[in-house]
């Protein structure tokens, strides 16, 4: 018998049966619903935060005193509260040594800040960062109107900023802001340059901040108690890694960090933080799986009750193509493919289901659209297996009827 015949008998066996097909399929709309719908969300997020991690430049890496991404509990936090700060010193010493880095940088920041301009002020939530000169360098920052810091400015401790693109649109609106004065903390800063646009992460701008040179910066906000950030700029991937291994070394040195003993600091790139990220939506994701296979279970035992009762139902009709001169394998295929199309309707059902809904909760956050492919295709690969496996006992009874007894059924 041709497939497409097959598949003809199988939509016309579901369309007569509708309320018996309807409750049967949900358990697997609940099922494939629940897989798409939780991957599609952690797609979003994952897509959204590999669309930001640009916190470093091109071939560029941190050294800072914390991790990145902060797990464990509270001993583990307790020994990373316990390392000594990034200092100056040690800046200025890895930098003296490090002659292999297109460009070293320090940088410190501080967060929550109101930026006053005239009789305007900014909410709270401004940042503040001091950087030497060769962060323009090592951020990729792009000057989109006047200029960038310069070692002169750091020398002199100069109350001079560079404003985030976004930050310079909400003060000073369609008026140039170069020359202008702004108010940080009771210090005048001048504008001299402002940087070009760089977008959003969940709704959030990536351009609300103030960079002043780090001397100004520490004669604000004191030097003590303030860990730096260095970041290290290889000249291309190729030396990428061996640089990193280096300024491992080299910090280990400077820190006096004991031969066996565990860094005090740490080495974080964007492979890094996307790594460390992936880890934890592995979790959600075997969660999620877990959970559906929970649903798709109890569905698959509803498909291969219902076939059961499918196979009983037409008896006669089994009995009937077999004495014309059906084959087993051909009623065989029959029912296997009735239970293969039976989950693969409600599996599109959820499929499509669970997009909306994953892409209306991830909007919720601001986070990029997405199809998720990857989880379709295992959506995909779940029904069709769930059918075959639990369609295959009702198909195998049905294929072992013998046409006389069946012919013979009332």
């Amino acid at each position: 018998m041709p497939i497409k015949e097959i598949l003809v008998i199988a939509f016309v066996s579901l369309k007569t049966n509708k309320l018996r097909s309807s409750l049967t399929i949900l358990g697997i709309i609940v099922g494939i619903f629940s897989i798409i719908a939780m991957g599609t969300v952690v797609t979003m997020l994952q897509t959204t935060i590999e669309e930001g991690v640009s916190v470093f430049g091109k071939n560029t890496f941190q050294i800072q005193k914390f991790p990145a991404v902060r797990t464990g509990g509270h001993s583990e936090w307790g020994k990373l509260r316990n390392r000594k700060d990034i200092t100056l010193d040690d800046f200025n010493n890895l930098k003296g040594k490090f002659v292999e880095a297109k460009a070293i940088a320090a940088s410190a920041s501080n967060n929550g800040i109101i930026v006053k301009h005239k009789n305007y002020k900014t909410n709270p939530n401004i940042s503040i960062a001091g950087v030497t000169p060769e962060a323009f360098i090592t951020r990729d920052w792009t000057i989109e109107k006047g200029r960038a810091l310069n070692q002169l400015d750091y020398d002199r401790y100069a109350k001079n900023v560079v404003l985030g693109f976004d930050l310079a649109k909400t003060v000073f609106k369609d008026l140039d802001p170069i020359g202008q004065e702004i108010s940080v903390e009771g210090t005048k800063l001048t504008v001299i340059g402002v940087l070009e646009y760089e977008g959003e992460i969940f709704g959030q701008s990536r351009g609300n901040f103030a960079i002043i040179p780090l001397t100004s910066f520490h004669s604000m906000y004191g030097i003590s108690r303030r860990s730096l950030n260095i970041s290290v700029m290889a000249f291309d991937r190729v030396s990428y890694n061996d640089l990193m291994e280096k300024a491992e070394g080299y910090m280990r040195i400077i820190r006096k960090v004991p031969p066996g003993g565990d860094n005090d600091f740490d080495i974080v790139s964007s492979e890094s933080i996307l790594g460390q990220i992936n880890s934890i939506t592995s979790g959600v994701r075997i969660g999620a799986l877990v959970i559906a296979a929970i649903s798709l279970l109890a569905a698959g035992v509803g498909i291969m009750n219902i076939m059961l009762v499918s196979v009983t139902e037409r008896t006669k009709e089994i009995g009937i193509r077999k004495s014309i001169g059906a084959k087993r394998k051909n009623i065989l295929m029959q029912f296997l493919i009735e239970a293969v199309v039976l989950c693969l309707v409600g599996g599109i059902i959820g499929i499509i289901a669970g997009i909306m809904v994953g892409n209306l909760a991830g909007s919720l956050l601001n986070a990029s659209t997405v199809i998720p492919i990857d989880w379709i295709v295992i959506g995909i690969s779940l029904c069709i297996a769930i059918g075959v496996g639990f369609g295959t006992y009702p198909a195998y009874k049905a294929a072992n009827l013998d046409p006389i007894e069946a012919l013979r059924y009332e």
